[in-house]
């Protein structure tokens, strides 16, 4: 492995208990700031997540229109049945396709509302769009593939490819239905088969359905008074206009920009806009955490010399964390709780103001430094790594309009308000993101009895793994709420669509029909959840964001699990060392 190609550590995860290298009045004085402005931004938005919305009609219907798929050809309504059934063309329909296809199972479609597979890399085709995993633990399947992603940190483009390859390897464009959204997910206890409807009228039959629409996948925008009557010209970030602004952003040349968010996707997007645009106004609420990003071309070289069942390996590794020695596992189990606590938030502490000593040493105007600076632990949002978003804060056609936690109120015909203001702008880019971990987020589940699957979690949500609810047989879940969290979401999304397509092949080999949690296992797992949420204060205590619901109150059970990837996908195991126990299976 060449020098060009080692790989540190991710930058910035806060592992170790290290002792504090201040005094601790240091760190609480930094804490009661972290407070101030979470409860500052609480005050301006006590509503929550009701603050965004995803109904994407009316007005506000242009938004959601897919520009990379052209016209919607017509087509007559298809009727048929097929074993398996993907709503959603993503990694998580792929990966668990192709473990499918290796058990077997021929008869497989993927129904996806974008007119490609791809899931978030059909959609996110906005400038600079890039994974901010590391491409060879975050592209699924690289051993089975073959494929050694060009960089570091792959781009989209070449994702959104391997996503098409995947699809072709195993294939699964053969049965596959474009530009449809599904509508309905009936169970019928006849049959004992689903029964899926579409928004172009087809009348679908399926054995299993696997609910793989993903974790970030309908857009969401901020509700702000008086959208809808601007004149300009605007688009969300997930429905990238290049007919505008062209391939190379050239169309921007004249234009004076404007874009709301400064997220995720917001800090990949900007430095491309600061360079292009006339001039650019960026409306921020709350600033990101910006780390360095470490990216080079893969060394070739270094490529040549990967065995069989390399990436498998990496990912083992992944998933059992850092590994301490004895000494310090007996220095940690001496520790209090409250103690172990604090020398984690102490170090988190330490981190964050590293990243705010970054943002002073690049950003040149105090005031716009000072702005950009994140007051809150690291993780209570998603962490950002870029390495040119904060000097493009020095050009001098890009300004920050910081709305102190505020965030914009108001939209006229020219532009955004703020403190009285208008924004002139010829183009205002709404980054405001997804919606989080729905699982019918166009579509109404209906089980045994027909029960529709949010009426059931209405008292809390109710799951074996995540995966599996009682009463929705034949049902599977992936990247819901009650799985596991991880930053690689793939890795998490592969251990589950293993899981899957286990559970799919015992139900197929054993002569069954049908595979349906027990009560007791998954009332078990709701115990698992809750046991392993609320140890800490750090939810409440982190600053509003898609993480913690925009600071609302969250019942204990509705949430991710909490006691770790590797024990999590061990529990998936014990699962499955124990069907006849942990499931109820059926015959025709």
């Amino acid at each position: 492995m060449s020098d060009s190609h080692v790989e540190k550590p991710q930058t910035g995860m806060v592992t170790q208990l290290s002792r504090a290298r201040r005094p601790q009045e240091y760190y609480d004085a930094i804490k009661k700031k972290f407070a101030e402005e979470r409860d500052l931004r609480l005050r301006y938005r006590p509503e929550g997540t009701k603050q965004y919305t995803s109904d994407l009609t009316g007005d506000l219907a242009k938004y959601e229109i897919d520009p990379y798929a052209g016209e919607i050809n017509p087509r007559e309504p298809i009727k048929d049945t097929v074993e398996c059934l993907f709503i959603g063309g993503g990694f998580s329909a792929l990966l668990t396709s192709a473990r499918l296809r290796e058990r077997g199972v021929e008869s497989i479609r993927i129904v996806e509302r974008g007119g490609d597979v791809g899931g978030t890399w059909y959609w996110n085709r906005y400038p600079g769009a890039a994974c901010d995993v590391v491409s060879y633990d975050y592209l699924p399947l690289l051993d089975e593939t073959g494929y050694v992603p060009t960089r570091h940190y792959a781009e989209g483009p070449e994702i959104f490819a391997y996503c098409q390859q995947i699809a072709k390897r195993y294939n699964l464009y053969d049965l596959a239905i474009f530009q449809t959204t599904v509508t309905s997910t009936v169970w019928d206890e006849t049959e004992q088969m689903w029964h899926i409807g579409t928004d172009r009228g087809d009348l679908l039959k399926a054995r299993f359905v696997i609910c793989a629409n993903g974790t970030l996948s309908k857009p969401k925008l901020s509700r702000i008074n008086g959208m809808e009557k601007f004149k300009g010209h605007s688009f969300h970030t997930s429905r990238w206009d290049y007919e505008y602004t062209k391939s190379d952003l050239s169309g921007l040349a004249d234009k004076v920009v404007g874009i709301i968010g400064t997220g995720a996707t917001a800090v990949q997007a900007i430095p491309n806009l600061g360079v292009a645009s006339k001039e650019l106004y960026v409306f921020q609420r709350t600033p990101s955490s910006i780390d360095v990003r470490d990216d080079w071309k893969t060394d070739l070289e270094w490529a040549k010399t990967l065995k069989p069942g390399w990436q498998a390996k990496r990912r083992e590794k992944a998933r059992r964390g850092p590994q301490l020695s004895e000494e310090e596992k007996a220095r940690q189990a001496a520790m209090s709780h409250d103690e172990k606590v604090r020398r984690q938030e102490n170090a988190n502490i330490e981190y964050m103001m590293r990243i705010h000593r970054r943002i002073e040493e690049i950003v040149k105007d105090k005031a716009t430094a000072d702005a950009l600076k994140p007051w809150y632990m690291f993780m209570c949002k998603r962490p950002c790594f870029h390495n040119d978003y904060l000097p493009t804060f020095n050009l001098p056609n890009v300004h920050l309009i910081d709305t102190h936690g505020k965030g914009i109120t108001e939209i006229n015909e020219s532009g955004p308000v703020f403190e009285g203001k208008t924004y002139k702008l010829d183009v205002l880019i709404y980054a405001t993101g997804f919606e989080v971990q729905k699982t019918g987020i166009y579509n109404e589940i209906r089980g045994e009895n027909g029960l529709e699957l949010n009426d059931k979690y209405c008292d809390g949500i109710r799951t074996l793994l995540g995966i599996h609810s009682q009463g929705y047989p034949n049902l599977f879940i992936m990247g819901g709420y009650q799985a596991s969290f991880q930053f690689n979401l793939t890795d998490m999304l592969q251990a589950q669509g293993d899981h899957i397509a286990e559970c799919i092949d015992y139900t197929r080999r054993h002569g069954y029909q049908t595979i349906d949690t027990r009560r007791d296992a998954e009332e078990w797992w709701v115990q698992e959840v809750i046991a392993h949420r609320g140890k800490t204060s750090r939810n409440q205590d982190c600053t509003p964001g898609y993480y913690n619901f925009e600071g609302e109150f969250q019942r204990r059970q509705d949430g991710n699990y909490n006691g770790g990837f590797n024990q999590y996908c061990t529990h998936m195991e014990e699962v499955r060392a124990k069907m006849e126990e942990s499931f109820v299976f059926a015959k025709k």
